[in-house]
Order: C-alpha cells, then sequence, then structure tokens
C-alpha cells in the first residue's frame, strides 16, 4: 500500500512565504537574508522556505527544472513492473536462458 504525502505546512503558508518573498527581497541583503527573516515570522524552516521559491519560479516557468504540473503528471504515470526496474522487459527472460543454457553446457 502506497502512503499519500501529507505537506508539513498547508498551501496558503506556501503561497503567502512566495509572496512576501518576492515582495521584500529587496529590502534584504541577499537571498539567504529575506529567507532567514521571512522563515521566522512564518515560523517555518528557511530551507523550506527556498525550495517553495524555487518551485514557484518553476511553475512560472521563470526557472528551469519540472513545475508542479509536471512532477504530478509523472507520479501519476502508472508504471509497469518492468519500468518501474529500469529494465527492459525482455531482460529478466534473457538472463533465464542464459543461466539455463550455462548450466547445460557447463
Amino acid at each position: 500500500m502506497e502512503r499519500k504525502h501529507t505537506p508539513r505546512h498547508p498551501a496558503e503558508l506556501r503561497v503567502r512565504g512566495v509572496r512576501l518573498f518576492k515582495e521584500n527581497r529587496p529590502n534584504d541583503s541577499s537571498d539567504s537574508a529575506a529567507y532567514a527573516f521571512i522563515a521566522e515570522k512564518l515560523e517555518c524552516s528557511r530551507f523550506a522556505l527556498r525550495e517553495w521559491c524555487i518551485q514557484a519560479e518553476r511553475d512560472a516557468e521563470e526557472r528551469s527544472g519540472r513545475s508542479s504540473a509536471d512532477r504530478a503528471r509523472i507520479k501519476a504515470k502508472p508504471q509497469s513492473a518492468a519500468g518501474s526496474l529500469g529494465r527492459h522487459p525482455d531482460h529478466a527472460q534473457s538472463q533465464a536462458q542464459i543461466l539455463f543454457l550455462c548450466r547445460i553446457s557447463g
């Protein structure tokens, strides 16, 4: 049974954090200072806030990487048993045949 991921912080808090970062970034000397200041106010880690901001930039196509929609689509795509192992479906059968032939000839 697969467990669903439950975000630690509500979506509203993440959206608010991203908005506050965008509004207050020009007032701080660096991104790190802005993350630390805003994270303290929101009672979350500066690393979590940084990840939210980076993902928001990806979603807005301001930064390269997978958007939230892409990640959800990939996660929802069903995988075959062979695909989840990263192997070709015939690979396991070929290995079994080779081992069988080695036993017969050996």
